[in-house]
């Protein structure tokens, strides 16, 4: 299992080089970090099909099932997916292992996705922690202006 330091230096590494997006994940390394150190593992499996597209879940709302989000569940251990979902009755879908970061960094792109909710106790689903697309952005976004803003001189003008 790789540490948080490694999982980043892997995202920077297989960024496209394109000048940019080594430069961005490089700036919104603390943010991914931060959500990070919050989690109590350092990765996580994902239902993904055979497309290695990840398994969203919808759920409803009880009081109004007119209100629905998409999730994606990520589960601590191989058991607890098979305990949790039921993988094994579709053998189009498969559990994979991917580093916290990785999922956290694939999630401000997610565009379906409203959050991924990271179960953090094997054997239950009942200690979860849902992380909010729209939060992440918001914070990356935060993020990329203080970068960005200490980067240009105040006499630009």
């Amino acid at each position: 299992m790789m540490d948080l330091e490694a999982q980043i230096q892997l995202l920077i590494d297989n960024a496209p080089h394109d000048g940019i997006t080594p430069q961005l994940i490089t700036a919104i390394v603390p943010t991914l970090s931060a959500i990070a150190q919050k989690l109590r593992y350092p990765q996580y499996y994902i239902l993904q099909n055979l497309h290695s597209d990840w398994v969203l879940t919808t759920l409803s709302n009880r009081t109004n099932p007119v209100l629905e989000k998409h999730v994606i569940y990520a589960f601590p251990s191989l058991e607890d997916v098979s305990l949790l979902a039921h993988v094994g009755a579709d053998p189009q879908i498969v559990a994979k292992a991917i580093p916290v970061t990785h999922i956290l960094f694939q999630l401000a792109a997610l565009e379906p996705v409203d959050s991924i909710v990271f179960l953090e106790t094997p054997g239950t689903n009942a200690n979860a922690v849902e992380v909010k697309r729209s939060d992440l952005q918001n914070r990356i976004q935060q993020t990329l202006q203080q970068q960005f803003s200490r980067d240009v001189p105040p006499d630009i003008a």
